[in-house]
C-alpha cells in the first residue's frame, strides 16, 4: 500500500485544492495586524474580505494565527486582520486563504475523521519490544514468559497481533542471580535481604526495604570481574510496591565497589529503570551506554535517584545480552489467543511449555495516530485521507434536497468513491488478532 507520509499541512492544502476554496502564498512583509504579498495578490479592493487567512511564522515553522480578513487594499497588496496576531508577519511567512465556508480547523478535524475511519483496515506496523529505539517504554519494557503464567497484558501501543515469537537463544552473561543479598555500601535507609517467596527465577529475589530513602541512596554488591564489552543491553526483573517514573530507580555497574559518590557522578553504567506499575513484576531492558569500557565490571548497585516514599523494591535475574544474536521462534497460533476485554495474550498450557522461560516479541500494529500539528506526518495513504476528507467537507455544506445548486452531494459521492477505491487497494489484513 502506498504511504506518502505527508504532513497535516500538505493534506489540508490537498483538500482545499479539491474543494476549490484555497489560495496559498508567501508574505513579503506585514505587521501583527497585516500581511503583504506584492507577488501574488490579485483583484481590486476588498477582494479577500471575509475570507479566513492562516499564517505560519517562518522563524519556527509552528507558530500560527488564524484570522478573518477585515479589509484588503489593492494599491499596496495588503490584507488587514480582524484582530492582532501574536507575532509580526514578516518576509517568507507562509499563508493560506480559505473561503469562509470551510474553516481550516474544520478541515483538520475532517482529516482526523478520515484517519479514524480506516482503523480495522489499516494499522501502523510495529514490533514490541521496539529495538530501533532506546528512549521509550516500547524499547525498555518487554513481555517475558516465566514458564508459569498463562496470561500476559498486551502493551497499550499494540492494537493487533500478527505473530507472537519467543526468544529461544541469545548470547548473555549473568551478572547477579539475586539469590544472595546485596551487602556492599548499603545505606542505612535501605534494608537488603533475599526473598525466597516473591521471585521470578532461581531460589530468591533481591529485596530492598526502604525507609525515608533520599535521592542518591544505594545498595550495592560485588562479584568476580566480568568483561561485558560485547553486550549491549542489561535485562532483569523489577518489582516495586509503589508506582515509579522512569529514572526514579537506577542500576549502576562499575569496575570498583560502588559508593554514593561513584553512583552520583562516576559509574561506568548508570541505567535508568523505566516507569513501573505498583506491585507488578516487570521485565526491563536498558541499553548499555559505554559497553566498550565495560571490560572489568565487578560491582552493581541499585540507586534511589528520587526521594521515593517508603517502599519495597525487588530485583531478579540480572544479566547482559547481545541483542543481535537473538534467535526468535514463532509461537504457533493454536497455542495462544487474544482476549479483547482484558487486552491480554492467553497461552494454552502447551504454549506455556513451548515458550518456557524466554522473552516474547509481538509483531503487529497500532492504530494510526491522528494529527495535532501541521508538522505531524500521516502514516495512512494520503490519497485516501485527502479524498475522504474532501467528501466529508462537500457533504457538510451540501444543504437539503432543494438547496444544492453547486451539486455538492454529487461531489461528495465522487470523492467518497475515490477514497473507497484507495482503501480497496490496501487489500485485507490476514492472520491478525485484534486486542481492542
Amino acid at each position: 500500500m502506498p504511504v506518502q507520509g505527508r504532513t497535516r499541512k500538505q493534506l489540508r492544502q490537498g483538500v482545499g485544492r479539491n474543494l476549490g476554496v484555497l489560495k496559498v502564498g508567501t508574505a513579503t512583509g506585514g505587521t501583527n495586524n497585516t500581511l503583504i504579498d506584492v507577488n501574488t495578490f490579485r483583484g481590486g479592493d476588498d477582494t479577500y474580505n471575509g475570507k479566513i487567512i492562516l499564517v505560519t511564522d517562518a522563524d519556527d515553522g509552528t507558530t500560527q494565527t488564524t484570522q478573518y480578513v477585515n479589509d484588503y487594499t489593492a494599491s499596496n497588496n495588503t490584507i488587514q486582520f480582524q484582530q492582532n496576531a501574536s507575532f509580526t508577519v514578516a518576509n517568507n511567512d507562509t499563508y493560506e486563504i480559505w473561503d469562509d465556508i470551510h474553516h481550516p480547523d474544520t478541515i483538520n478535524d475532517l482529516i482526523n475523521d478520515a484517519i479514524d475511519d480506516c482503523v480495522g483496515r489499516f494499522y501502523d506496523p510495529l514490533e514490541y519490544p521496539d529495538e530501533t529505539t532506546s528512549t521509550s517504554n516500547t524499547a525498555n519494557i518487554a513481555l517475558f514468559a516465566d514458564n508459569k503464567s498463562l496470561r500476559y497484558d498486551v502493551p497499550s501501543t499494540v492494537s493487533i497481533i500478527n505473530n507472537l515469537f519467543y526468544r529461544s537463544k541469545v548470547t548473555s552473561t549473568s551478572l547477579h542471580l539475586c539469590n544472595t543479598e546485596f551487602d556492599t555500601n548499603v545505606n542505612s535507609t535501605i534494608d537488603a535481604s533475599v526473598d525466597t517467596e516473591d521471585k521470578k527465577q532461581g531460589t530468591g529475589s533481591a529485596k530492598f526495604v526502604t525507609t525515608s530513602a533520599d535521592g542518591g541512596d544505594i545498595a550495592g554488591d560485588t562479584f568476580t570481574s566480568k568483561d561485558i564489552s560485547k553486550y549491549n543491553y542489561l535485562e532483569c526483573w523489577v518489582k516495586s510496591t509503589i508506582g515509579t517514573s522512569a529514572g526514579n530507580l537506577k542500576i549502576h555497574l562499575h569496575s570498583a565497589a560502588i559508593t554514593e559518590g561513584i553512583a552520583n557522578s562516576g559509574s561506568l553504567e548508570a541505567l535508568e529503570i523505566p516507569a513501573l506499575t505498583a506491585d507488578t513484576w516487570t521485565y526491563v531492558r536498558m541499553e548499555l551506554a559505554n559497553p566498550e569500557k565495560d571490560t572489568a565490571i565487578i560491582a552493581i548497585a541499585l540507586e534511589h535517584d528520587a526521594n521515593l516514599a517508603n517502599c519495597q523494591i525487588r530485583l531478579d535475574d540480572i544479566k547482559v545480552v547481545q541483542s543481535d544474536t537473538a534467535v526468535w521462534e514463532v509461537l504457533p497460533r493454536h497455542v495462544w489467543k487474544t482476549q479483547k476485554g482484558s487486552r491480554q495474550i492467553v497461552l494454552t498450557d502447551s504454549g506455556r511449555l513451548q515458550a518456557g522461560y524466554s522473552m516474547l516479541k509481538i509483531e503487529g500494529g497500532s492504530k494510526p495516530s491522528t494529527l495535532s500539528a501541521d508538522t505531524d506526518t500521516c502514516t495512512v495513504d494520503s490519497s485516501y485521507v485527502i479524498n475522504y476528507a474532501t467528501a466529508l467537507a462537500f457533504g457538510s455544506t451540501s444543504g437539503g434536497a432543494g438547496t444544492d445548486p453547486d451539486q455538492k452531494r454529487e461531489q461528495f459521492a465522487f470523492y467518497l468513491g475515490l477514497a473507497e477505491a484507495a482503501k480497496q487497494a490496501w487489500g485485507f489484513i490476514v492472520n491478525g488478532r485484534v486486542v481492542e
